[in-house]
């Protein structure tokens, strides 16, 4: 491996020392100097683009070209003429000045060839021809070419280091924006420019007056020819592994017109090539935002649904279905509708073995190791419809409605060292209708008013099942008797079969009204009246079925050590929360600073009842916030920001009742839990410069919470019996992560760096310890971008983690190196292949796993209707991945096991 990196940086150095520099100034005719010009030069011969630059704030630019060769050069500038002239390289570097004169008249030249990236205000273009080689085949493979652009290990586009929030194709919303359904899906051949957004508003009436800096979008705009044409392709694949046959079937297809369009994804295949994960499903938001989400006021309203679902990525079999569309119709031009369906259905096969270290060995938790082999079944079904009616630009109605159900089924076989063998059986069915309201209204130049309203209403039922061994013999002692007597079980029985029936419905709503006067072109004053209202239910018990098949209700004995109160089996609470808040912001403009100051005053109302007993807290607060940012550029800033947050539980974490999280973990709440207080301090760091392709970007974020909600957690052997408390010790995070990227003529750099520090407080056993954690992180990357010859990414992956849980130290070290190579060959092949080796070492020994992946497709040209591809995943056949990680409780080693190698012939056909 080393000797190949070495390699290749030799092969990159010599291409690179057979180009020489022109530089020069671009000036108008009074000498002063033109920023974001643009240079193009074209290959005489070739009639191709060889180079082009963007000039500075200086006039400054670079273009690198090859030795003895003669180009044309073009400088242009919007209102001034295009410069036109022919240049011949030698050996040495050219400096070279342009002074541009205004155009009066049609300039004489027209540029013949796009620039690969031109600016127009706040909205970033680029040419997707300018970055393809021919070995693309989706959007996210153009979007990793581009300058200051990255898919993250989340499948999400960023954008300058900030998250893209909406993407849409010709101004249409592409799944209500949802970025990674589009960059895996969306052909690349179908891309013509790629429009990024910056201080993006879908309010175009709110866009003066609100702070949108960190807000990016993206618009896919489409090649000609594409519209009114249905366009995308179709793929059909099988292969062999080493029991069963393998299948792909994943039609995608897509409709644009100026007044409607449509969008096809279809999937199915037993491979676990997806287009969403079960995971992705459950967090697609639909583009909902709580109008409240700048209040200083955050409920939890828990999420009861099976968080255990694997990821795909970490199964041994896996089988998909996948059905998704996507509308969007305008009847008349003020008049927008769209809307989406989305259907998964997935079945997985699991296994992992752990290897855990709890907490503080002082305190006499034994070592677990563990055994789990599951199944998962999940169906999962979501909607959405929108409107938006526009009747002039001073009047904005808005309204969606977003319903999901899903129905989720896992069952899993366990074995621990220390319990024995568990089966276990979770199940739900959970949905959620979520609507929201919007009307923005511009009443003059000086007055705005914005109204948002949402609703949510959530129904969830998790059911779990627990088998558990028993000895009836009175000498012998079972690891789980003693939580057995205190749930209150029948002990007399050859195995425990316990169960819980849950039911937990949420009602939420959250509305706000804000006024905007505006002062004068600096400055404007918001006023912002709001209120949170919601209301849940929860109901729970726990039940035994005996070895005769006959129900029987436990009584529990276990008692509360805080309250001295016996706990019991069952749940019925009725939790109410209230916030109404004023809120007051004040936003100035001068010179390079914005400047906003605000408070919100808050009326805070909370009551739960359960069992008779009625508990109230009702309390007012002040929550200020700050932000200032310094624009010393256009692509550059710095933005610093405080906010103090209100943060409150859910109905789950109050409820005194006995609940069963797992076999081995039962948890009861406290009706006197009070709100946490958190001051969260945020220093951000931005830069793009285009005249040498930097980007470079670095945020810091503090946090402190106060009255944190921590857990008392009581061992028996392994099995814990926690509860919720607030804590009078300080719960502190600060985290900070950097990147620098750099483009050198062909050549892509970068570093990320991250680093981050959390100090917890941890109680079991009675006892206080604190729990620290230091993580430091370093991912060097090298990328190259030719549009003729190979490219190939090399990426170094370092990280150490040091936690502290009392007076146990333990140092975790992952190094992963990875190297990525993809080839356009003969105009007709596409090889790509990536390989990753990764190291880690924390609980136990030192542990290694590689995976390999390549491919080999074949099209006549890249105007072809088919394409054949064969496939390889896992080519080295690996049974499993190893991790190394710490929760609050304890150090884990865990060894998944993964899908074999799978080998796939497919056929592409391309509409």
């Amino acid at each position: 491996m080393k000797k190949f990196f070495i390699v290749v940086t030799l092969l990159v150095a010599s291409f690179s020392s057979a180009q020489i520099t022109v530089k020069g100034v671009v000036k108008d005719s009074i000498g002063e100097a033109l920023e974001l010009a643009n240079i193009i030069a074209i290959n005489k011969e070739t009639k191709a683009m060889a180079s082009y630059a963007i000039t500075n704030d200086k006039g400054f630019f670079k273009l690198d070209l090859d030795k003895n060769t003669v180009y044309t050069v073009q400088v242009s500038y919007i209102g001034m003429q295009t410069v036109s002239e022919t240049i011949t390289t030698k050996e040495v570097d050219i400096t070279k000045d342009y002074t541009l004169q205004a155009d009066n008249a049609l300039s004489a030249v027209e540029l013949t060839y796009e620039m690969p990236v031109t600016i127009k205000g706040d909205t970033l273009v680029y040419n997707a021809d300018s970055f393809k080689d021919g070995s693309e085949r989706k959007l996210e493979d153009v979007l990793k070419k581009l300058p200051g652009v990255e898919i993250n290990a989340d499948g999400q586009i960023e954008v300058e280091g900030k998250v893209v929030t909406k993407l849409m194709v010709n101004g249409k919303d592409f799944f209500d924006g949802d970025s990674k359904l589009a960059t895996k899906n969306i052909p690349s051949n179908a891309v013509d420019k790629i429009q990024v957004l910056r201080n993006y508003s879908e309010v175009g009436q709110m866009s003066g007056v609100t702070n949108n800096q960190d807000n990016v979008a993206i618009n896919i705009k489409l090649k000609e020819g594409k519209e009114n044409f249905w366009f995308g392709d179709i793929t059909a694949g099988s292969g062999v592994a080493d029991t069963d046959g393998l299948y792909l079937v994943q039609p995608k297809l897509f409709y644009y017109s100026p007044k409607y369009s449509v969008n096809l994804i279809g999937d199915m295949n037993n491979i676990g090539e997806v287009a969403l994960t079960n995971r992705d499903i459950r967090n697609f938001g639909g583009g909902f935002r709580a109008p409240s989400r700048s209040s200083g006021t955050n409920i939890n309203l828990g999420n009861n649904s099976l968080n255990g679902l694997t990821n795909i990525a970490n199964a041994q079999e896996v089988v998909t279905k996948l059905g998704a569309a996507n509308f969007s119709y305008a009847p008349q031009k003020n008049l927008d509708l769209s809307g989406f369906f989305i259907y998964n259905s997935s079945r997985l096969r699991t296994r992992e073995e752990s290897f855990v270290r709890y907490t503080n060995s002082d305190l006499g938790i034994p070592d677990e190791e563990t055994v789990q082999v599951g199944r998962e079944a999940s169906n999962q079904a979501l909607a959405k419809l929108s409107a938006s009616y526009k009747p002039n630009v001073n009047n904005q109605l808005d309204y969606d409605i977003l319903g999901r159900v899903s129905n989720d089924l896992e069952t899993q076989d366990l074995f621990s060292s220390v319990v024995g063998s568990t089966n276990q059986l979770d199940k739900a069915k959970p949905f959620s209708i979520n609507q929201s309201l919007n009307y923005y209204y511009t009443l003059d130049e000086k007055n705005i008013f914005a109204f948002e309203g949402q609703h949510l209403f959530k129904d969830e039922d998790p059911f779990y099942n627990a088998l558990l061994g028993n000895t009836t013999d009175p000498d012998v002692q079972d690891p789980y008797d003693n939580t057995a007597e205190s749930l209150g079980l029948n002990q007399n029985q050859l195995g425990y079969d316990v169960n819980q029936n849950r039911r937990i419905k949420s009602n939420q709503l959250d509305a706000k009204l804000d006024y905007y006067h505006i002062l004068n072109n600096k400055s404007n004053i918001n006023l912002t009246l709001g209120t949170i209202l919601s209301r849940q239910q929860f109901n729970s018990n726990i039940f035994q079925f005996l070895d005769d098949g006959t129900f029987f209700d436990p009584v529990a004995t276990l008692i509360d050590p805080v309250s001295g109160n016996t706990l019991v089996n069952q749940n019925d609470t009725d939790y109410n929360f209230s916030d109404v808040y004023l809120g007051l912001h004040y936003r100035l403009k001068t010179g390079k600073f914005t400047i906003t100051p605000g408070l919100s005053v808050h009326s805070y109302g909370n009551k739960n009842t359960q069992f008779g007993e009625e508990y109230k807290d009702n309390f007012f607060r002040v929550l200020p916030d700050f932000e200032t940012r310094i624009q010393f550029k256009k692509s550059e800033s710095l933005t610093f920001r405080y906010n103090m947050n209100n943060s409150f539980t859910d109905v789950t974490n109050l409820a005194e009742g006995l609940v069963l999280n797992n076999y081995n973990s039962i948890g009861y709440g406290n009706p006197e839990l009070q709100n946490s207080l958190s001051h969260n301090v945020n220093l951000s760091y931005f830069s793009f410069n285009l005249f040498n392709y930097t980007n470079v970007f670095a945020v810091i974020n503090y946090n402190k919470n106060i009255d944190q909600i921590r857990s008392l957690t009581q061992f028996d052997n392994v099995i814990r019996t926690s509860t919720f408390f607030n804590s009078n010790f300080a719960d502190e995070s600060l985290s900070a992560f950097g990147r620098v990227q750099r483009t050198f003529k062909k050549i892509r750099a970068s570093m990320r760096v991250n680093y981050s520090y959390s100090k917890n407080n941890q109680f079991i056993q009675g006892i206080r310890s604190v729990n620290e954690s230091f993580t430091q992180g370093y991912t060097p990357e090298i990328r190259t971008n030719f549009k003729e010859a190979p490219n190939v990414s090399l990426r170094y992956g370092y990280t150490v983690t040091k936690n502290n849980q009392g007076p146990t130290s333990t140092t975790f070290t992952v190094n992963a190196p990875s190297i990525e190579f993809d080839a356009y060959i003969l105009k007709a092949f596409t090889f790509r292949t990536d390989f990753t080796y990764q190291n880690q070492k924390g609980v136990g020994p030192s542990q290694s796993f590689q995976t390999w992946d390549a491919s080999l497709a074949y099209r006549k040209d890249r105007d072809a209707k088919f394409e054949f591809e064969l496939k390889a995943s896992n080519l080295l056949d690996i049974d499993s991945r190893v991790s190394n990680g710490a929760n609050n409780i304890s150090v884990f080693s865990s060894e998944t096991f993964i899908q074999p190698r799978f080998v796939t012939f497919r056929i592409i056909y391309s509409l």
